[in-house]
């Protein structure tokens, strides 16, 4: 059975997937179970999308709006409790094998005064628990980003030059946010308008980014700082 299941994730986008030989049958058939329900419960939204092409499992308690904004090309996982709201100029657009789990949050519009531009998102994206991207510039994540737990995004910034006016009527900037491929977004990192992550670096966790990272580098702190090249070779 274990091999059967192997084959089967392999084949809904997950290539070299092999189970830990510690999993019990009684364990796996669990699982099994409770993925056969969130797939289920997937069947109920797939057609409401604007494009769908795969399996959607899908959690419990989960606040999906605006369902005709969003596309998908694979096979995608939604936790329980996660929030998507997907009003938005190019809506949200999702690569293959993409999961986001428990109590995250994709808010891509605020007010309808001004909707957000659109959230676009590669293959083999993996984003943990309780993570928030706000999407108001363009964000835009590469192929096989990991975000850890508490991870977010903001692509928007108030101006606040005036010191007579009040922040909120002073008008924002919406620069966007990109992170290239192959990135790891450390867990409880905040990544701020106008910041692009580059190609396979390393965020540490706690970072608050506010300027570009080079590829191929670790960064850290607050704000976050260039730690290390990863290409460098070590004396």
């Amino acid at each position: 059975m274990k091999r059967f299941v192997s084959l089967l994730i392999m084949k809904l986008g997950r290539s070299n997937y092999t189970l830990d030989p510690n999993l019990t049958s009684f364990s796996l058939l669990k699982i099994i179970l409770e993925k056969l329900i969130c797939m289920v419960r997937g069947f109920s939204i797939k057609y409401f999308l604007g494009n769908s092409k795969g399996i959607i499992f899908l959690g419990r308690s989960c606040r999906i709006k605006h369902k005709s904004y969003i596309s998908h090309s694979g096979t995608i996982t939604i936790g329980d409790n996660v929030e998507i709201n997907a009003l938005s100029r190019s809506g949200i657009d999702i690569g293959k094998n993409f999961s986001i789990h428990r109590n995250s949050i994709i808010d891509c519009t605020g007010v309808i005064r001004c909707l957000g531009e659109g959230l676009k998102i590669g293959n083999n994206v993996g984003i943990a628990q309780n993570c928030f991207i706000q999407v108001r510039g363009m964000v835009t994540i590469g192929n096989n980003v990991i975000f850890g737990p508490g991870v977010s995004i903001f692509s928007e910034n108030h101006i606040f030059d005036d010191p007579d006016l009040p922040v909120n009527v002073q008008g924002e900037t919406r620069k966007g946010v990109t992170i290239e491929d192959g990135a790891w977004i450390g867990t409880r990192s905040v990544i701020l308008d106008g910041v692009t992550v580059g190609r396979n670096s390393v965020v540490a966790a706690g970072s608050i980014v506010n300027k570009d990272v080079p590829p191929y580098s670790v960064v850290g702190g607050v704000p976050a700082k260039l730690i290390k090249d990863r290409k460098m070779t070590n004396d």
